[in-house]
Order: C-alpha cells, then sequence, then structure tokens
C-alpha cells in the first residue's frame, strides 16, 4: 500500500508549506468545500473510519451526533497528548507533515460547522508545537485558515494548546477541563463532550492521525477507502513498534494486518536472533499477548478475540531475556504517577498493584501476593472514572495469565533469575 499519512516525510523541508502544496496538499480541502458539509458527513460514515487513539469509535457516527445538537458554537479538538509508553505514531505528522493534519481538520471543521479548533499538544513535544504553529501561520497566509477559507465563506481558526506532561489528559474530558484551564481529570459522563463538551458546547475530540485520514478520505472516496484493510475496521494505521527489534519505527500499514506480520517482515525480525517472548500489542495499557497468539490481525475486532486490544497500535516486543515481572512493576510505577486521583479505585488500586510488585521484584514477596494482585486488579476493573484504572489493572493481569511461572520463580527464589 502506497503512504498517505507518511507521504513525503523523507523529505527535509516536508513540514513547509510549499512542499505540501506541490504534492497535492490543500486540493482536498478545495474539494470538500466544494460541496455540502453534509456530503463531507457522508463520506466519512461510507469510509467506516473509526478513532485511531485507542477507543476505535466510528468517527462518522460521533460526527452525527454532534451536528444533531443545535447549540453554537461547536469546537473540534486534536488529541496530540500522545503520552503512554510505546506510542510515538502521531509524532512524524506532527513533526514531518503537519500540513495534513491542519488540512484533515479545516475539512473536519467544515463538516461539522466548528468554527474553532485546539490541538492539544503533550508537553514533551515542544519541537512539534513550534513546527504546528508555524504551520498554521502558512496556513492563515495562504487562506486554508482564518475568516474566509479560499473565499468561500467558511471560518474556521485553529490554535496549539501545550499540555504539561500529564498522561491523564488523553482521555477527552480531562483534555477538555485542561483546555478550559482547569484541573485535568475526567468528567461524568454523561453528558458526553458532543452534546457538551469545552465551555459546555458540542466539542469533537478526535486523535491526530483520526484527522489526518479525512483528506485522504475526500480524495479517494469514502466508498474506496472503505476497500482499504479490514471491513470492519478499513483504512490506513499507523504501527509505532519497539522493544527488541531489528527496525523500530512506525510503520503505516493496512487495518489488519497480523501481528506476525508487522514484527518480522516489517520491523525485521527479533534482534540478535534473540526468541520472541511476548508482545504488548497497543501500548502499555494492553493486555501482553504470548509468542504463539502472535497470527491475529491488529484491528479493533479482532484483537478483543485474541485476548488484548489494539489500543493505539504501539508495538512493544519482548525478546527471551526480559523479565515480565519488572516490565508489570515499571508499567504500574508510570500508572500510580500519572494517576489523577479523583477516584479511589484507581488511586489506591494503583498504589497498591506498585507496592505487591514491588515487592516481587525486590525478593521479598510472599506466598498469597499473586492472588492478592489479581484480587486488586479484579476490584478495580470496571471500576473508574476512565480507561487508566482498567489499563493498569489489565497489564497485571494479563501478565499473571501468561507468565505466572515467573512470578511464582520470584517469590520462590527471593530474586529476579533474569
Amino acid at each position: 500500500m502506497e503512504n498517505f499519512l507518511l507521504k513525503n516525510i523523507d523529505n527535509p523541508n516536508s513540514a513547509d508549506i510549499a512542499e505540501y502544496e506541490q504534492a497535492g496538499g490543500y486540493k482536498n480541502l478545495s474539494k470538500a468545500l466544494g460541496i455540502k458539509p453534509k456530503d463531507v458527513l457522508d463520506e466519512v460514515k461510507a469510509s467506516g473510519l473509526r478513532g485511531r487513539g485507542g477507543a476505535g469509535f466510528p468517527t462518522g457516527m460521533k460526527w452525527t451526533f454532534a451536528t444533531a445538537d443545535p447549540k453554537f458554537p461547536k469546537y473540534l479538538m486534536c488529541n496530540a497528548d500522545e503520552g503512554e509508553p510505546g506510542t510515538f505514531k502521531d509524532r512524524p505528522i506532527l513533526e514531518k507533515n503537519p500540513h495534513l493534519l491542519i488540512e484533515g481538520m479545516a475539512i473536519s471543521g467544515y463538516a461539522l460547522g466548528a468554527e474553532y479548533g485546539h490541538i492539544y499538544l503533550r508537553g514533551e513535544y515542544p519541537e512539534a508545537g513550534d513546527i504546528l504553529n508555524s504551520a498554521i501561520n502558512q496556513a492563515n497566509e495562504k487562506n486554508y485558515l482564518g475568516e474566509n477559507i479560499l473565499g468561500k465563506g467558511i471560518k474556521f481558526k485553529l490554535s496549539v494548546h501545550m499540555g504539561a506532561g500529564a498522561y491523564i489528559c488523553g482521555e477527552e474530558t480531562a483534555l477538555i477541563e485542561s483546555i478550559e484551564g482547569k484541573k485535568g481529570q475526567p468528567r461524568n459522563k454523561p453528558p458526553f463532550p458532543v452534546n457538551v463538551g469545552a465551555w459546555g458546547m458540542p466539542t469533537i475530540v478526535n486523535n491526530v492521525e483520526t484527522l489526518s485520514n479525512v483528506p485522504y478520505i475526500i480524495e479517494i472516496g469514502g466508498e474506496n477507502y472503505a476497500k482499504i484493510g479490514s471491513s470492519e475496521c478499513p483504512g490506513p494505521k499507523l504501527f509505532s513498534v519497539s522493544g527488541c527489534v531489528n527496525k523500530p519505527g512506525v510503520y503505516e500499514l493496512p487495518m489488519g494486518t497480523t501481528l506476525q506480520d508487522i514484527i518480522y517482515n516489517h520491523a525485521g525480525g527479533m534482534r540478535n536472533g534473540k526468541k520472541l517472548k511476548a508482545v504488548i500489542p497497543g501500548g502499555i495499557s494492553t493486555p501482553v499477548l504470548p509468542a504463539d497468539a502472535i497470527d491475529c490481525a491488529m484491528d479493533f475486532v479482532a484483537m478483543p478475540k485474541a485476548g488484548s486490544m489494539l489500543g493505539s497500535g504501539a508495538v512493544i516486543v519482548m525478546d527471551e531475556d526480559v523479565c515480565m515481572v519488572k516490565v508489570t512493576y515499571r508499567a504500574l510505577k508510570f500508572f500510580e504517577h500519572e494517576s489523577c486521583g479523583k477516584c479511589v479505585p484507581c488511586r489506591e488500586g494503583t498504589d497498591w498493584l506498585r507496592k505487591i510488585l514491588e515487592r516481587i521484584e525486590n525478593g521479598k514477596g510472599t506466598q498469597g501476593d499473586i492472588e492478592l494482585l489479581s484480587d486488586v486488579a479484579g476490584i478495580m476493573s470496571g471500576k473508574t472514572f476512565c480507561p487508566l484504572g482498567d489499563g493498569a489493572a489489565g497489564v497485571v493481569m494479563g501478565m499473571i495469565k501468561h507468565f505466572r511461572s515467573e512470578f511464582e520463580e520470584h517469590i520462590k527464589e527471593g530474586k529476579c533469575t533474569f
């Protein structure tokens, strides 16, 4: 499949608007403004595009909820808070192809009737912030953004909001709270942001990759887009591959490409001839899979059947020398640190899990610790304001399910044997 999302990024000047225009950039914005907003929405619905941030919710359906709400103004928020360990798929777009995102947001704003857009960027991407602000200024000068886009009487203003390094702000309502100047914590749902979002108005929150797919849908049409990849989850997908492989990086592949194909064909196989032991397929919040379970399609429907989730498509590969207890412990240190503290199951649960794992990792584990881990994780699951608690619990339960013997060995030997 020819790249679209990562097209032209090898060009050292790819972030410049002149290079983007030369490669066909902003032609799809002009095309979209030549049809009705409802027609653009219909193309997105026909495409079958699902949100690429992790949840996989049908984009066209989400947009329909917002456009049906009569309240104005409406807001379009781009979630660029890429803070989960192992996830770096959006970074090439933000730094190397920013005008693709800008074009996608302008088209989306037109379809939604949204006149204001905000890119919520993670605090650890300062270079991307400078690049995005420069690209937005260029787009304003060329009349692709602003009060009267391409002389069509369409208004869409875009700005960048820098986060402060809080993982929780990747959750859409916490993101909205942060943009409003409040503490980044998730809201109760319902009401949902599509009806009561930023400043009480209808708000659509989509991921960088999701919005960057919109120009491609306009270019080839929703029906043709739906033919790419798997039938239930169509389109191209960005996979960020890291860990014990020969060629880590970001790969644009059809949705539904198997995990085995990603590791052994695209990422060059295992480093130093080591054996594959385990894979976290969608970022640290998705359950681990053992080596014998990687012949599975990477999409939002197939992955739960394989025992995990697609998540953001962040593939973390581990070889035979990796200690799974240590991986679990480090993951829980992250979740404990990033818990916003709003709800008891997550605030207290992540702390409990981290302490138990620290005890086991340091050779002080006791009989019953594995059962205690399972009990605490089970109590947390499905009982938190946002998916952070579920992610932390899922990591622990997945590791115990597939690598229980390593936990038992740590407790029995009183040390790590790796």
